[in-house]
């Protein structure tokens, strides 16, 4: 099987990673799984996934990341999500920072993962846009996060600027950001 049909889940909830595997097997998916970092490196030494799934909590008070790690030194080119039940942002800043295109907050569902999988999210994000783009609408759906920085403000700006009467002052629509003076 190619490596990008090959997914590894590095989960210790063995109930949780045999659930996870089935649902992805039936997506056409080649499903490994590991316990723990030591099991991982086995598994690695000698496949090469395109994609895994990593639980940031291990037994015995290992972290996930460190499997982060050991997969993006084997291929950095892997797509990899990070699953955990303690959201903090700065473990979601290391794990993209050690090679995760993506960090899902449990409960997640397969379709979650897939979906962090696809093109435009995580890692793989489409690249910024221009100025002359700024003032195009944002896609419906589109979550904040998905949009860079600069539009991000840009349309902000604008909200607030629509926001201000056009009967207030002029202290008000300069504050909203409609009059710079």
């Amino acid at each position: 099987m190619p490596p990008e049909r090959l997914l590894v889940i590095v989960d210790d909830d063995e109930k949780f990673a045999k659930t996870l595997k089935r649902s992805f097997e039936r997506r056409d998916y080649e499903a490994l799984t590991a316990g723990s970092l030591e099991e991982l490196k086995v598994l690695i030494a000698t496949r090469t996934p395109g994609y895994a799934v990593v639980d940031l909590r291990l037994s015995g008070g290992a972290s996930g990341l460190a499997c982060v790690q050991a997969l993006h030194a084997h291929d950095p080119d892997m797509l990899i999500v990070v699953l955990t039940g303690f959201a903090s942002i700065a473990t979601a800043v290391e794990a993209i920072k050690l090679g995760a295109c993506h960090y899902l907050v449990k409960p997640s569902n397969t379709d979650d993962i897939e979906a962090a999988f696809q093109p435009g999210r995580g890692r793989r994000r489409r690249p910024a846009c221009g100025a002359a783009d700024l003032d195009q609408e944002p896609r419906m759906g589109t979550h904040p996060r998905d949009v860079d920085g600069d539009r991000l403000q840009h349309l902000r700006d604008r909200s607030a600027a629509r926001a201000a009467p056009a009967d207030a002052g002029e202290e008000a629509r300069e504050a909203a950001g409609e009059v710079k003076g």
